[in-house]
């Protein structure tokens, strides 16, 4: 039985899809405004290997990512380095992109910016506002958060404690036009040098939430399986997309499973770009190879905070090594459907159980070493590299 832990919940829950093959996914992207660190690869990674399992368990998934391509950061690095807004964002969206691949992370079915769904997200905002959820101010638009009765149930947080986060991450309570410190912005007027687009209320740009709750209504409907991202963004950004698309959809659950990975620290706190404790994905490809990263990412829980350590990657190198000698002998091919394989599907289910399943798998590469009847270890072999080829691993 697959299980997945969801956020809303707070515990495993059997996985059942909204329509019986299908799989709605959508994973928060980037804000790209620099390169990419671990704990982007982290995030992205995992995600990635939940897509590859979902299709190994015969499910049909529509993939959708998105890229925040306008936003606050992105405006004010691109000024600072004197360079044009949407090139800024193009060179380290395209960056991200390779590093991904390199990592061997695939493609989404759809893979969208921000910028390229006005259109729908200013048909939201209105409808929002048509239906009294939200409020107009100067050329900014709000939504009204007591207007939504179970704002904060993903989070559950109390008030103060959402005002505090909320200015620890992009929100202003202090917007003196706003009615309520939590109410956010769903579109905000443009600054003279600002880009912008037309809409009813002003020329300006849209608020981070409802671009990510546009672009799934755009793309894979009103209701989902699965949203994920890291647990940073649960408040506000996931708590606020809950809020505005529930009331568009006369409280329609949202979202059937909510997934967030863990932080990866450096240092002692989070690693983040406003921090600077970055460890790049591109200086650590320089000297280590992408199966070793992808196993590093993977042999810590998607659930657990976790601290790098460079001392770890030496054990990584030991442990794929040991692999990639197991199979040497590999001559052909064939369809795997034997008990260890079955063994391995079993752990994975268990809320991706990555580093319990890579642990298997050592211990299968140790036994294949050790087998002395060559049609066995033939069969090792092919299951083992079945069993690496689902996680992505390339060898």
């Amino acid at each position: 039985m697959f299980r997945l832990y969801n956020s809303l919940s707070r515990k495993k829950e059997k996985f059942v899809p909204l329509d019986d093959k299908k799989v709605k996914m959508y994973v928060c992207g980037i804000t790209p405004y620099d390169t990419t660190h671990l704990g982007h690869a982290f995030t992205y990674v995992w995600f990635d290997v939940l897509f590859r399992y979902l299709k190994f368990k015969s499910y049909e998934v529509n993939y959708t990512q998105n890229v925040t391509d306008i936003d606050d950061d992105i405006l004010k690095r691109a000024k600072e380095e004197n360079k044009n807004w949407k090139e800024f964002g193009d060179f380290w969206t395209k960056r991200f992109l390779s590093e991904m691949k390199s990592l061997n992370v695939l493609l989404p079915t759809h893979y969208v910016k921000a910028t390229n769904s006005i259109a729908k997200i200013v048909e939201m905002v209105k409808l929002l506002n048509d239906k009294k959820f939200a409020y107009k101010r100067d050329g900014n638009v709000y939504f009204e958060t007591k207007k939504f009765n179970n704002y904060g149930k993903l989070s559950r947080f109390d008030n103060k404690q959402m005002i505090l986060i909320s200015k620890e991450r992009g929100g202003n309570p202090d917007d003196p036009l706003k009615k309520n410190p939590l109410d956010f912005l769903l579109w905000q007027k443009s600054k003279i040098d600002e880009p912008s687009w037309e809409s009813p209320w002003s020329l300006g740009r849209p608020g981070w939430h409802i671009e990510c709750s546009s672009m799934i209504n755009r793309f894979l409907g009103d209701q989902i399986d699965i949203h994920g991202g890291g647990r940073d963004l649960i408040y506000p950004h996931h708590e606020s997309e809950i809020a505005q698309s529930e009331s568009l959809s006369n409280k329609k659950p949202f979202v059937k499973y909510w997934m967030h990975t863990a932080m990866v620290l450096y240092l002692g706190e989070k690693m983040a770009k406003s921090l600077g404790n970055l460890i790049m994905v591109s200086d650590l490809l320089k000297i280590h190879t992408a199966n070793e990263i992808r196993w590093l990412l993977l042999s810590h829980h998607y659930r657990k905070t976790w601290e790098f350590d460079e001392s770890e990657l030496k054990k990584v190198k030991e442990e794929v090594s040991i692999i990639a000698k197991a199979l040497k002998k590999i001559e052909k091919r064939a369809e795997v459907a034997n008990p260890l394989y079955k063994e391995f599907a079993f752990i994975v289910d268990d809320d991706l159980n990555i580093p319990a399943a890579l642990l298997f798998l050592i211990n299968l590469a140790k036994r294949i070493e050790k087998e002395t009847n060559e049609k066995k270890a033939s069969d090792f072999r092919e299951t083992l590299l079945s069993c690496l080829e689902l996680l992505g691993f390339s060898f």
